[in-house]
């Protein structure tokens, strides 16, 4: 019973992965989540962006980014204008704000495409884990540890674990879907 709490283990991981990767998928709406893979250079230690200083977001289309330290400014404009997130800083000198635009149709269409990408290769690695599980049990009969019973049972409860989870997975991307293509 132990391997299912496993294998249920690595699969909700697996979606708290996805979680994390469509936050990171810009929904026409200012998140601050968007710029958790962004990290500067803070006395030669790569340090995330949301360490560095308060961010916030005042309205809807807008992310303002205050650092404690006013001299890192430059380098947080330059990480963001480097990054993949399509957002132009605007440095006052105090704070960096980002203004996103209203998402065109081609770019709702584009980030649609982004997100079913991360729903499949979650659903890839749900399915791989799946595969593993399998294979575990195939081993234990082979070894004779398990009867062929006790294998299909096993497979049963793994295929069953794959198909909630899978289900999650297509959830998750279709709220995201809705949010994005949202106007």
């Amino acid at each position: 019973m132990d391997e299912y709490k496993n294998i249920e283990e690595k699969m909700k991981k697996t979606v708290s992965v996805l979680k994390d990767e469509l936050n990171t998928v810009r929904a026409g709406r200012a998140n601050a989540a968007i710029l958790d893979r962004i990290t500067v250079d803070y006395y030669g230690v790569p340090t995330p962006i949301n360490q560095l200083g308060t961010i916030s977001v005042p309205e809807p289309r807008v992310i303002v980014i205050q650092p404690w330290d006013a001299q890192i400014l430059k380098e947080i404009e330059k990480e963001i204008q480097k990054s993949d997130i399509g957002i132009n800083p605007n440095n006052d000198g105090k704070v960096i704000r980002l203004v996103f635009p209203p998402l065109t149709e081609e770019r709702r269409k584009e980030l649609t495409k982004l997100a079913k990408k991360y729903g499949e290769d979650a659903k890839v690695a749900i399915r791989s884990i799946r595969r593993d599980g399998i294979e575990k049990k195939k081993a234990m009969k082979k070894n004779g540890e398990i009867t062929e019973d006790d294998l299909k049972s096993a497979e049963k409860d793994i295929q069953n674990l794959t198909d909630k989870y899978i289900a999650e997975i297509d959830k998750l991307i279709e709220i995201k879907e809705k949010e994005i293509l949202e106007v």
